[in-house]
């Protein structure tokens, strides 16, 4: 119930701004030869511009509640079409670069605990450093830097570094189509991956040392079970579930965590799509996209919710 009041605020707060930044969103009908006063005016009228910004978001919330989420006059589309044209984009990159990103840091947080001040562990404390501390931008520009300079490997020369299909793919095959998206998504998936990774396996390692120091391993130990059963079916369970809350978030970032390597790699997606939004003052398409983010983050954190009962039956109680 606390989710529908913050999304009231959160969305009244971004039209408001929205309104308050200079320009006007009718400004290229304005200057435009072609189009009357009288046309403009229309516009204004039916989008209740020329009333209150209290009103205007009135109708607005009016309408959304509807599923209707306006028009955007930058994309002369209607903002749900030009919304779902460009969540899939967002969707898979993020989904793949998240899967990738679990199940490689959880078995290296383990690895990591069990194994606490071994090489291994320190060697992967140095690299979950490096990239906690380096930004998206820069690991994505560095990675295209150096796609660029083996561009005289056979294997290097196929990854392209920037776009999200060749020119050529409408005269692709399907499997070819498949394979040219697959490239072009090597350097975005990537640089998520490293950026995530690194601090989902502290996380993870912080966790299961936690757990593997308290008595009932000790217990455990103590009574003869084998250590896996010790490690993955005691210690894990209870250290999991701080990483399936955490899940709940990363579900929730699906649509803005990617938002600056998109615009860095030319991908069009959600974060391009609302940075032109916010340019051209697009508000209706601003709103539809914050919204589509509230959204994500309530049923992320539901779908964490679930999970959390699943893996953990005491949390009924």
């Amino acid at each position: 119930m606390v989710s529908i009041p913050q999304l009231l605020l959160m969305s009244f707060i971004t039209f408001l701004f929205i309104d308050l930044a200079p320009g006007d969103i009718l400004a290229q009908y304005r200057f435009d030869p072609r189009i009357s006063e009288e046309t403009v005016k229309e516009v204004e009228a039916k989008y209740h511009f020329d009333k209150p910004v209290i009103v205007q978001y009135g109708y607005w919330l009016a309408r959304a509640v509807q599923g209707d989420l306006g028009y955007s006059f930058s994309r002369q589309a209607d903002v749900s079409a030009v919304i779902t044209e460009r969540l899939f984009n967002t969707f898979i990159l993020s989904f793949i670069s998240i899967l990738i990103t679990w199940l490689v840091a959880i078995p290296l947080g383990i690895y990591a605990a069990v194994r606490q001040y071994s090489w291994g562990d320190r060697i992967m404390s140095v690299i979950s450093y490096l990239g906690m501390s380096l930004p998206t931008f820069f690991v994505a520009l560095l990675l295209m830097f150096f796609v660029y300079l083996g561009r005289d490997l056979p294997i290097i020369s196929l990854i392209p570094t920037s776009g999200m299909v060749s020119a050529n793919h409408d005269q692709l095959t399907f499997f070819g189509k498949l394979t040219d998206r697959a490239l072009h998504m090597v350097i975005p998936v990537t640089v998520l991956t490293i950026t995530a990774l690194a601090g989902l396996q502290r996380i993870s390692r912080g966790n299961m040392l936690e757990e593997l120091r308290k008595q009932y391993v000790t217990t455990a130990r103590a009574k003869g079970l084998p250590e896996n059963r010790v490690i993955y079916h005691h210690a894990l369970r209870n250290a999991i579930n701080p990483l399936i809350t955490l899940f709940g978030f990363e579900f929730a970032a699906l649509l803005s965590g990617a938002a600056l390597l998109e615009i860095i790699m030319n991908w069009p997606g959600l974060g391009s799509l609302m940075l032109s939004a916010v340019q051209t003052q697009d508000t209706f398409l601003v709103m539809g996209s914050l919204l589509l983010g509230g959204l994500m983050l309530i049923a992320g954190n539901l779908i964490a919710d679930i999970l959390l009962v699943i893996a953990d039956p005491r949390v009924r109680r």
